[in-house]
């Protein structure tokens, strides 16, 4: 099994993100990271998509960032090259946000977008 580990990290997260990511790890007990990517829904074609990583894919390509891994498939990659992973807080709702400079358009909801 081959892992790429890349030096130019197509996907920045920041360290607040970072945080959060291990603050979840903590919470399950267990995990090596999350995985971040895209899958066909919506209203406007694809949503993110979040999920914990116990054993990696053969092809994922992973980035490192303050003490943690985020995995992202290679069919994700290419929508995700550019992203930035943030943590954030409005009133009583907080979570990852992706500022992903590839979406040329978004549902009026903001749950699904189109690249």
């Amino acid at each position: 099994m081959t892992i790429e580990v890349s030096t130019h990290d197509p996907i920045t997260v920041s360290e607040p993100a970072a945080k959060w990511i291990h603050s979840q790890l903590d919470n399950r007990g267990k995990g090596l990271g999350i995985r971040v990517g895209t899958k066909t829904s919506g209203c406007t074609g694809y949503k993110y998509i979040l999920e914990f990583v116990d054993e990696p894919e053969d092809t994922d390509h992973i980035i490192e960032a303050h003490g943690v891994k985020v995995y992202v498939d290679p069919k994700s990659l290419l929508m995700l090259s550019g992203t930035v992973l943030e943590y954030k807080t409005e009133g009583l709702n907080s979570g990852l946000e992706f500022a992903n400079p590839n979406v040329t358009a978004q549902c009026g909801c903001g749950e699904s977008f189109t690249v």
